[in-house]
């Protein structure tokens, strides 16, 4: 047998060689910063951690009047903590939309893959970048001139959408002058998951043990997929109470094997004590990110404007 011999299936993400080369399938492709024609929307890539590595591609809409203080998206692109950066042409193009739709400046992180990097590590990556925009040296002029920092929104899809989840658990609320303060979280299919299947898991158990595969490939822990990182209501994990934000948007797609999670997500915090507003948004007809592969149709168009529509509410 050769060493081109696969001795673990991630797909559609990855898969593992015999002698220990991780070969990504997907979201490897770039694309460069810039002026897109399409949205007027002007993009740069940035060094957030020179330590690290971990980095970020500002995005700033078309704006004339140079005083004017903008809302600011801190997102987190998907791709099961494994694949994809904000360079890639997919979340490129979905950042540029989106900062066209909502008037927002962005801040794309990229942070830091696994299995290579194994999780926590996205964790703190997402946490450094946050903490940069709340005053970190050498703040970029863009979010320095431009930015309100009363309404910073953090936003993400899938595995994304699950680091902002936590971040926002990890600032603390009863810290009278908090350093990081977040409005609000637009949640995009997130990526939560469980051991013991619920609604359209339990008779789709291709499906289930795919994404318990991909799971595992991430987060080597005792706990499998029961672990607090992708199970928000196991024991141990941390009150949906703690969320240090006013509102809360969280979108789900009817066909995503992930959907009935995001509709779990929706009805615990509805039913726990925390005060913020919130909303379910489910597009029918739709599977796990669709926005991001198919970012002409109606229904992508429409997911974008209400994302826009949360981020501008008073």
């Amino acid at each position: 047998m050769g060493s081109n011999e696969v001795l673990l299936d991630v797909s559609p993400y990855a898969r593992v060689l015999k002698d220990g080369t991780i070969e990504r399938l997907n979201g490897t492709q770039v694309v460069p910063a810039g002026l897109d024609p399409l949205t007027g929307v002007l993009s740069k890539d940035i060094v957030i951690c020179p330590q690290t590595g971990v980095s970020a591609r500002l995005y700033k809409p078309n704006i004339t009047e140079t005083s004017q203080k903008l809302p600011l998206i801190v997102y987190y692109h998907g791709g099961a903590f494994c694949i994809a950066s904000a360079a890639e042409p997919l979340y490129h193009n979905c950042l540029n939309m989106l900062v066209a739709e909502a008037r927002a400046i962005a801040v794309s992180v990229n942070y830091r893959l696994a299995p290579e990097h194994p999780l926590p590590i996205a964790y703190e990556d997402s946490w450094a970048a946050l903490e940069w925009v709340f005053g970190g040296e050498e703040l970029d002029e863009w979010v320095k001139d431009h930015v309100d920092l009363e309404r910073v929104f953090l936003v993400g899809d899938s595995a994304g959408a699950n680091i902002a989840h936590h971040l926002a658990l990890r600032v603390k609320k009863s810290d009278p002058d908090p350093k990081v303060k977040i409005a609000g979280i637009g949640m995009i299919h997130p990526y939560f998951w469980g051991k013991d299947p619920i609604g359209r898991e339990v008779a789709d158990s291709f499906r289930k043990s795919m994404v318990d595969t991909w799971w595992s490939f991430v987060c080597p822990s005792e706990k499998g997929s029961d672990d607090p990182l992708i199970n928000p209501f196991i024991d141990g994990s941390p009150s949906l109470e703690g969320l240090a934000c006013g509102k809360v948007l969280v979108l789900v797609a009817g066909e995503d094997i992930l959907r009935d999670r995001g509709r779990l997500y929706y009805d615990e915090l509805v039913k726990s004590n925390w005060a913020g507003s919130k909303e379910l948004i489910e597009t029918e007809g739709e599977d796990h990110v669709f926005h991001i592969f198919n970012p002409n149709s109606e229904k992508a168009k429409s997911l974008i404007k209400d994302l826009g529509s949360f981020i501008n509410q008073k």
